[in-house]
């Protein structure tokens, strides 16, 4: 059941990068374009969680881990310019009616998800899987930020929510870089 949750995370995962990708590039919204990049980590999140399901041991997981580091890291950075270049210069993005209907739907299913991987995790006493779970309701919660940020600029034209719902996003990646690059030494 746990590679099951695992399996429908990746794949909603996968849909999503292409669904977001193009609402990004349509409003040219800098948080839907930061949801893209860490749906794109998630997914080699998920890729090592299934690794770690099936068996792998610790030396097998440590690249995985660092590789996860450094692209939240690259997030962040990608995050902090790009939200900060859109601030300065008042860059005002598009209304994405199609952005805010998806990444809602992607927030319910997060929790969802969350909320079966903390079930099955925790009657398997499998510790990866309730941390994996962890991972997944903070992506709900990541992605209702980008749907606030997006609902508020489109019904009151607050053109800044769509940077500051991406700073959120920053902050996320910067830790769980810093966290998967810890937890790759270990």
């Amino acid at each position: 059941m746990g590679l099951l949750l695992e399996g429908i995370t990746l794949g909603w995962n996968v849909i999503g990068i292409v669904v977001l990708a193009i609402a990004a590039i349509a409003a040219r919204s800098v948080a839907l374009a930061g949801f893209v990049f860490d749906s794109l980590i998630e997914i080699g999140a998920t890729a090592v969680v299934i690794w770690e399901l099936a068996g792998s041991n610790d030396r097998q997981r440590r690249p995985g881990l660092r590789l996860i580091g450094f692209a939240f890291l690259l997030l962040a950075v990608y995050l902090a310019i790009q939200s900060t270049v859109v601030l300065v210069l008042g860059f005002h993005v598009s209304a994405s009616t199609f952005g805010i209907v998806w990444t809602s739907t992607t927030a319910a299913v997060m929790f969802l998800l969350a909320s079966g991987k903390a079930r099955v995790g925790s009657g398997l006493h499998n510790p990866v899987l309730q941390v994996e779970g962890k991972v997944t309701l903070v992506d709900g919660l990541l992605a209702s930020a980008v749907v606030l940020g997006l609902a508020l600029n489109a019904s009151l034209g607050w053109w800044w929510a769509d940077p500051l719902a991406a700073y959120v996003l920053l902050g996320y990646a910067a830790k769980e870089g810093r966290s998967s690059l810890r937890n790759s030494s270990m």
